[in-house]
């Protein structure tokens, strides 16, 4: 969403200064993000299932 009040100059612009800063840093901060990423898409996938598999027993029976 940030990209549509950026002109491409100005991401042009970014881009290179994060070149700068990171250099060859970059594609491992780039991988280890990525990697990020997919940990919490699989923590969410986990937790949908718990919450599925719950809703799927029967509710206890009041005494």
């Amino acid at each position: 969403m940030l990209a549509f009040f950026l002109g491409h100059t100005e991401i042009i612009v970014i881009l290179i200064i994060a070149l700068l800063l990171f250099g060859t840093r970059l594609p491992k901060v780039a991988r280890s993000l990525g990697q990020g990423i997919k940990e919490f898409k699989g923590g969410l996938r986990d937790v949908k299932g718990e919450v599925d598999k719950a809703g799927d027993e029967a509710p206890p029976k009041p005494e």
